[in-house]
């Protein structure tokens, strides 16, 4: 059954007071809805932040993870570090990691099947530069990181499989695509999976929305009937900005 899920990506921002802090403020706001939160701190605060999300509904998560269990894998992360901590979600294949530090599709296929077989969940985020879309290439785009960051996933995992699609300019530029433009290619996404799995498969996906989602433009988004959620960044960073989109349906 297809879930609400709204997810804060913290990206490189707090401290561990801070996170910790931020943390227990979010706690009973997400104690009084129905759906999934996520917050994702960074790695110097998923423990301390585990510890105070602990007996609470939100879901510790993780930005990003290294593609091996361990090794010589200097300033990586392996998924057994992320569960030791508490990690029960990771997100993978975000712009920043795809376009600022060179990921390419075959690389977040490794993290994201590695993921998956320790069991973690995992939110595979896609999505178009201004540049592709401009030149009408966003469904090319956005088909090819699906298919290559689903490629091997089992149908029985695609259950743990969340996908975010995340504009590449629309993220931190205060830019947001028109509910209407962010639905037609979440409807896109769930054609594809129906094709590379099932209808029923497809009907089940959460697919979240990401790039500059606010309070002021959350219920419009939630309101389209293939945005199943938000990957929030910057509108995450306090609790005055992401309580009313975590409670955007009270």
């Amino acid at each position: 059954m297809r879930r609400t899920y709204i997810a804060g990506n913290w990206k490189m921002h707090k401290t561990v007071s801070e996170a910790v802090a931020l943390a227990r403020e979010l706690a009973p706001a997400a104690a009084e809805v129905d759906h999934d939160v996520m917050i994702a701190p960074p790695f110097t605060s998923l423990a301390s932040v585990g510890e105070a999300l602990r007996g609470s509904k939100i879901i510790l998560g993780a930005q990003n993870m290294g593609p091996a269990e361990s090794g010589a894998h200097t300033g990586e992360v392996s998924p057994l570090m992320l569960l030791d901590v508490g990690v029960q979600t990771v997100i993978l294949g975000h712009s920043e990691r795809r376009h600022k530090y060179g990921e390419p599709d075959e690389l977040i296929n490794e993290k994201v099947l590695l993921a998956l077989g320790h069991g973690l969940a995992v939110v595979l985020c896609v999505g178009e530069t201004i540049e592709e879309r401009e030149s009408g290439t966003t469904e090319n785009v956005v088909e090819r990181q699906v298919r290559g960051g689903l490629a091997g996933v089992l149908s029985d995992q695609m259950e743990r499989i969340t996908v975010a699609y995340e504009p590449v300019w629309a993220i931190g530029t205060g830019k947001t695509a028109t509910p209407e433009d962010a639905d037609a290619v979440h409807a896109f996404i769930r054609r594809l999976v129906a094709e590379l799995y099932s209808s029923d498969i497809a009907e089940d996906l959460t697919i979240q929305y990401g790039g500059s989602v606010k309070p002021a433009n959350v219920k419009d988004l939630m309101a389209k009937s293939n945005i199943d959620g938000a990957l929030v960044g910057g509108a995450s960073l306090t609790a005055e900005a992401f309580i009313p989109i975590v409670k955007f349906d009270a």
